[in-house]
């Protein structure tokens, strides 16, 4: 492989050389992975790229740890003349300089301790000159073959390297008179006896060193790469990954807010200043709390606000439960957040729809409003509302008297992140935590944040960073147990590392939905017409991965026949179908009626459908007797629910399956008075009720369930009962049964006082033919009932 577009890739290299904040670890990583190291041109640029990595590193850590000594050593193995590593190299060295030179405790021998204790001391003494020695010999190497390079770093950084030298010297002097003089004490000493010569020199020599020690830590605390100053907030901003309307928005307030600051110096005036105060929409994750902090900081800086303090809170920091205790409570937040900003996220809790008059949320908001207005906290401290667009919006609305306080000029909305920026801001977490992630990782990674992308309470950059701690923990908990020297092992994220546990776990034994629909008692035919939807998917997306076009899948579907006849259950197999054909995200069902998305007052239909949507996004939405939303009649809201659903359908057409089930011909007349509807269902299984044969089957299987069983001739028997009674319940009847059976047999044994393991597992005729006389009982009094309610 070799570098393509060379031209541009040398531009931007000379970019990030000459600005830091440009630099790209990502472009520089795929640079990398494009180089001929065979080629000598594109071996000097790989060279470079691994000093700029390392640069970047350092400069954000400001420390050498194990990825930026290995860019660097990467580097100069390819090329030891390039400059940026060079320097890295140097400054290296200077920081192994820092940790190994002085850096042991110096203690000196008392001449009021015991003999044992002095000699113990001297001993010391002489192995820690020993150890130091050592160090000073390796620096004195170092800065013979680094001179140059030192040199140049020296005079940038404006320390003296020439008095560096000196005192290594020094200090190489200093300790061989130690080390001498320990030495001979050790040598010398018998008994209560000892030179007191020896030990004044090692006095000295402690003293002098203790004094060299603290002119070397002053010398080299001058090398640092880049001196730690304070960030600007607007270089933050920038650093932040996608949100360009933002960034741009903050510009331009950052921009007038400094206009207005000269203007005042200048001895201008404004009668009407810009509000402070703001709002920030967007769903989770999407930067709304880190840009509060952002615009606490450019306050401060422009001498807005006192400090650069963010002070969080929410609806329980504000909201008391009795009279008097919220005003205490706003009041109190309001004295802490004074030159700085309150940050209240989720604003829209302090007062929603249908909160009882007993709620003190409204108090908290007049307290906060009056707070901003009038009396001595006015002006002293900005607000920053939070939270997701549409409720903040009905928020405001309701509240007219706080709205008028947040301009629609400070109101900035942050949209969801983007696929690629979420995979950047993935592979920054990783590398914040020493953690690269491989090509296949980033695939995995993908997969996983799309699966993870279903409605608003999508976590954005949150999730992203969850994403990567997780994989971060599956690797240590594989890795922990083993011993490992291997470099991949602690600093690289493979794609089996992002898969996500719970559904490794899940699918390890779990049988295929297609194997349990096959299991299923009956609905050849329902089975037939599943397996060719699941065959034309799994072609479709063969030919999706051969770049070849795709035939349109209709997903949403029409179950129709009598009750019992398993279409919940079917369509449970049907969410988990295309769960793992990769059409649904999460697979799962939720089941409603009429009474779920329709609501007894105009205007709470619409809403009522939209929350039981929502909470099926990702999955299945299945619609039990779906014609009850036409009914005819005047004040029904029924039509309005339909609207909204195929409203939301469109909405969510690639994250959402709907099924309408009930009778066939209820369901036709739906669809002949909703053509709109039809249009959106093209597909329809029929559900037959259930022949003897298989209900004796169901009840078999169910008995079964439960360490039950049949004796020889009882389930044809059973059969036989069937072919003579209403089943109209089908599977449900036949459980029914079962249950009924369980009642029987346990009449009859405590009759019979049969307790043997056998007679406790065995279902007979007579338990069968018992059940069959109560059930028919049970009907015929159900058919009076019924009968005596029409007269």
């Amino acid at each position: 492989m070799s570098i393509s577009n060379y031209d541009v890739v040398t531009l931007d290299i000379e970019t990030w050389e000459n600005q830091m904040n440009y630099f790209s670890p990502k472009e520089a990583q795929y640079i990398l992975e494009q180089a001929d190291i065979e080629n000598e041109q594109e071996k000097q640029t790989a060279a470079k790229i691994y000093g700029l990595l390392a640069r970047d590193r350092y400069n954000k850590r400001y420390r050498f740890d194990p990825m930026v000594k290995n860019w660097i050593a990467n580097g100069l193995e390819l090329n030891d003349e390039e400059p940026i590593l060079l320097k890295l190299s140097a400054l290296e060295q200077i920081e192994y300089m820092k940790d190994t030179i002085f850096s042991l405790p110096l203690t000196s021998i008392r001449e009021t301790d015991q003999s044992s204790a002095r000699k113990k001391a001297a001993a010391q003494l002489k192995d820690m000159a020993d150890k130091e020695l050592h160090a000073l010999h390796e620096s004195k190497e170092l800065l013979k073959s680094k001179y140059n390079t030192l040199e140049q770093l020296a005079s940038k950084q404006s320390f003296d390297l020439h008095t560096l030298d000196e005192l290594i010297d020094k200090g190489m002097g200093l300790f061989t008179t130690l080390h001498n003089a320990a030495d001979e004490y050790l040598r010398t000493a018998a008994g209560s006896f000892y030179s007191p010569e020896q030990v004044k020199i090692i006095k000295t020599a402690v003293s002098d060193l203790t004094e060299l020690k603290q002119q070397w830590h002053e010398l080299l605390q001058q090398t640092a790469a880049i001196p730690h100053t304070e960030q600007n907030p607007l270089d933050e901003l920038h650093q932040m990954i996608g949100l360009t309307t933002v960034k741009n928005r903050v510009h331009r307030l950052y921009h007038y807010l400094q206009y207005q600051k000269q203007r005042k110096e200048k001895g201008y005036h404004l009668n009407d200043e810009r509000s402070l105060h703001m709002i920030l929409t967007g769903n989770p994750g999407t930067g709304k709390t880190m840009l509060a902090r952002l615009l606490a900081k450019i306050y401060h800086q422009l001498g807005l606000l006192q400090r650069d303090e963010v002070l969080e809170a929410d609806r329980s920091q504000l909201v008391g439960g009795y009279v008097g205790q919220t005003e205490e409570k706003t009041i109190n937040l309001v004295k802490e957040a004074v030159g700085g900003i309150l940050f209240i996220d989720e604003a829209y809790s302090l007062k929603r729809e249908g909160m009882s008059g007993n709620d003190f949320g409204q108090t908290a908001i007049d307290t906060l409003v009056s707070a901003m207005t009038s009396g001595e906290y006015a002006g002293t401290f900005a607000v920053i509302l939070a939270g997701y667009p549409e409720e903040m919006r009905q928020f405001l609305r309701s509240n007219p008297g706080l709205r008028s306080r947040f301009p629609e000029s400070n109101h900035i909305h942050l949209p969801d992140y983007s696929a690629d920026e979420l995979l950047e801001i993935a592979e920054k977490v990783a590398l914040d935590n020493d953690f690269v992630i491989s090509e296949d990782g980033k695939k995995e990674l993908e997969k996983r944040i799309e699966k993870e992308q279903v409605d608003e309470t999508f976590g954005n950059a949150r999730t992203a960073k969850n994403i990567v701690m997780d994989a971060i923990f599956q690797k240590g908990a594989k890795i922990g147990g083993e011993s490992s020297s291997h470099m991949d092992d602690f600093a690289l994220l493979t794609a089996e590392d992002m898969k996500d546990p719970a559904l490794t776990e899940n699918t390890k034994d779990s049988e295929s939905p297609l194997s349990r629909l096959d299991s299923l008692i009956g609905l050849k035919e329902v089975k037939q017409e599943m397996k060719k939807l699941a065959s034309f998917i799994h072609i479709q997306n063969e030919r999706r991965k051969a770049d070849i076009p795709v035939a349109p899948i209709q997903l949403h579907t029409v179950f129709t026949g009598p009750p019992g006849t398993g279409k919940t259950t079917v369509a449970n197999l049907y969410a988990s179908i295309l769960k793992d054909m990769g059409l649904l995200k999460r697979g799962h069902t939720v089941v409603c009626g009429r009474s779920d998305l329709v609501a007894e007052y105009t205007g709470q239909t619409a809403a009522k459908t939209r929350r039981k949507i929502r909470e099926a996004l990702g999955g299945v939405l299945f619609i039990d007797e779906a014609y009850s939303l036409a009914a005819p009649g005047r004040g029904d809201f029924g039509r309005e629910a339909l609207d909204t659903l195929v409203e939301e359908m469109t909405k969510h057409d690639e994250n959402l399956v709907v099924i309408l089930s009930g009778y066939p011909g209820p369901m036709d007349q739906l669809f002949q008075t909703n053509p709109g509807l039809q249009s959106r269902f093209k597909k329809s299984f029929y559900f037959p009720s259930f022949v003897p044969d298989e209900l004796a089957a169901v009840t078999d299987q169910y008995v079964r369930g439960y360490g039950y069983y049949f004796e020889n001739g009882a389930l044809d028997y059973l059969k036989y009962v069937y072919v003579t009674m209403d089943t109209s319940g089908n599977a449900r009847f036949a459980e029914d049964m079962a249950e009924e059976l369980f009642q029987q047999q346990a009449f009859r044994l405590t009759e019979n006082n049969e307790t043997a393991l056998d007679a406790l597992r065995l279902l007979t005729k007579e338990d069968i033919n018992a059940a069959f006389i109560y059930k028919q009982a049970e009907s015929g009094d159900s058919k009076n009932e019924n009968n005596g309610n029409k007269n």
